[in-house]
């Protein structure tokens, strides 16, 4: 019997083996992988991969990742994203089969990442749900929607003079250190409790800097609908190069989620010579300053994503503020004539004004905005000739340095010119809402301002925002509607701002006393107290003519 159930054992067992192996397939996965022929900085040289595709996504040792760019008939020129050191000649290369992408979704609200999707600010990893590829065509034309919302940037001289709307690329440029990155950040503290997500994308910035301002975001709660890209300065130019493609990527998907969104990339400049240093390393011909032909479309497909959807699409916006940097204020240059070609506008920023403490440095006559007062609150329209009559006193103002004597209308012209230039400055990242913007400009267009002395605008100002409590709320709430500030509201708002600044109007200085003559003395006497006038003390008397003698006696 043991014989027996030990067979029976064995065909049990023999049995099951035989179903399993019937049952199983075995699939065979390829794997199509080359060799590193060559590496340099920032580029690799790859050989083997013949079914590999343009910006197609390769993987080699120790979790590095480049995307492949040249396609020749040997080799393939391929971009890497992350240090170059980790690699060398002979190492295997293998094809992914797809394109590079990044995580999206909600969970990167409040984070700081790299252009690959990983964090880098010590909270954890991200757990996201969905990835886009980073490289996407922009939105058809008949999806979209006219601007016709306005993204209030808090910046006095911005809101007033250069509208943006929702949807808009507004072009921030400027030589260094002339405050174009304040003026980003203050745009996206200023969406605070507006449901307008924020994406700021720092490309080939110092670390310091980058710092700096994830500081100041967190120190006033915009972290909370802020994500922040970085590419730092001491990073592969690879990864600059895709850091404002994967925050378009991050940005694209909330707005197809119907949210608005404001992204900020900090700054094209550093963009635009990563991809030539890549271009060149790659054997790419050069162009004008050694940039490569397509360094156009590399920014105009950029920015072509930034747009406005249409109802069928949830009606989401993507607003861009791109910077650039100028050098020796030469804004026709080469990467600065193609992204104000690329954009809707632009805010120049300029030294000279830095230099003389008028922040912000915004240059009002060599920025535009070309979507308009479209994208501006109605109640703007009622300061609409603010612009111009700044223009007028920025000519005045340089032709009376001649010296050449004015008339009275010149002179108020450009009184009221240096008033409007004093309520114009705002301190950096202390944004004013729309309100006391409209009722101080209001107060400044219609005058109240021209009578006070030019030291003491700042105060006035303050007075009429310490007291902003005294405007009827019905009124302030009219200034957010769709229609025009009527004109009873605007008489309301002057009479009340005319009685705070009342303490302030500078007084007409009283006419000089004459002196006062002593009645009680003869007039002979009134006379002889009189001074001398300063040209009779040189008239000569006329008993002195009598000695003196005649031309004809001085000739003998």
């Amino acid at each position: 019997m043991p014989a027996v159930d030990s067979a029976n054992t064995l065909n049990n067992t023999f049995s099951q083996l035989e179903k399993v192996i019937a049952d199983h397939h075995f699939f065979m996965k390829p794997r199509e992988v080359g060799l590193v022929s060559s590496v340099s900085t920032g580029i690799a040289k790859v050989s083997g991969l013949p079914g590999a595709g343009f910006e197609e996504l390769l993987e080699f040792p120790n979790g590095l990742f480049g995307i492949a760019y040249n396609i020749d008939e040997d080799e393939i020129g391929v971009i890497l994203l992350g240090k170059d050191s980790l690699l060398k000649a002979g190492d295997e290369v293998e094809r992914t089969g797809r394109v590079m992408d990044i995580p999206v979704g909600n969970a990167l609200i409040g984070r700081v990442v790299d252009p690959l999707g990983q964090p880098i600010d010590d909270k954890g990893p991200i757990n996201h749900t969905e990835r886009l590829p980073i490289e996407r065509p922009a939105h058809a034309i008949m999806d979209r929607s006219p601007v016709m919302v306005p993204l209030q940037t808090g910046i006095k001289v911005v809101d007033a003079l250069i509208p943006i709307g929702r949807g808009q690329r507004e072009l921030i440029v400027g030589d260094r250190q002339t405050g174009k990155t304040a003026i980003a950040i203050g745009a996206i503290l200023n969406q605070k409790d507006k449901n307008v997500l924020c994406v700021y994308c720092a490309i080939g910035q110092r670390a310091s800097e980058v710092a700096k301002v994830i500081a100041n975001l967190r120190k006033k709660g915009a972290m909370d609908y802020t994500i922040v890209v970085v590419a730092e300065g001491n990073n592969s130019p690879g990864l600059e190069y895709i850091a404002p493609y994967a925050a378009t990527s991050i940005a694209e998907y909330f707005m197809e989620q119907g949210r608005d969104v404001l992204i900020v990339y900090d700054d094209l400049t550093h963009h635009a010579r990563s991809y030539r240093e890549l271009s060149l390393l790659l054997r790419r011909p050069p162009g004008r300053e050694a940039f490569p032909g397509d360094i156009f479309y590399i920014h105009s497909r950029l920015l072509e994503r930034s747009t406005h959807l249409n109802d069928a699409l949830k009606a989401g916006s993507l607003t861009a503020l791109p910077i650039i940097e100028t050098e020796a204020q030469n804004i026709s240059a080469y990467i600065p004539t193609n992204l104000i070609s690329i954009t809707d506008g632009q805010i120049y920023l300029s030294p000279k004004l830095f230099e003389l403490g008028n922040l912000p440095a915004v240059d009002v006559g060599k920025s535009v905005s070309r979507v308009g007062d479209k994208a501006q609150l109605p109640a703007y329209r009622s300061i609409a000739n603010l612009k111009l009559e700044y223009a007028q006193f920025e000519e005045l103002e340089t032709f009376a340095r001649f010296g050449t004597r004015l008339d009275e209308n010149t002179k108020k012209t450009i009184e009221h010119g240096k008033r409007i230039r004093v309520c114009l400055k705002q301190p950096e990242l202390q944004q004013m809402p729309v309100s006391e913007q409209i009722v101080i400009l209001l107060a400044l267009k219609n005058g109240l301002l021209d009578t006070i002395p030019l030291e003491n605008i700042q105060d006035a100002q303050d007075a009429l925002l310490k007291n902003f409590n005294n405007f009827p709320d019905e009124i302030i709430e009219r200034l957010f509607s769709d229609a025009r500030l009527s004109d009873d509201d605007s008489k309301a708002i002057l009479e009340i701002a005319a009685t705070i600044l009342s303490p302030f109007q500078d007084k007409p200085k009283s006419h000089q006393e004459k002196p006062k003559t002593d009645k009680t003395k003869p007039k002979a006497d009134q006379d002889k107290d009189k001074p001398e006038p300063a040209h009779a003390k040189d008239k000569p008397k006329p008993h002195e003519d009598k000695d003196k003698p005649t031309p004809d006696q001085n000739i003998k």
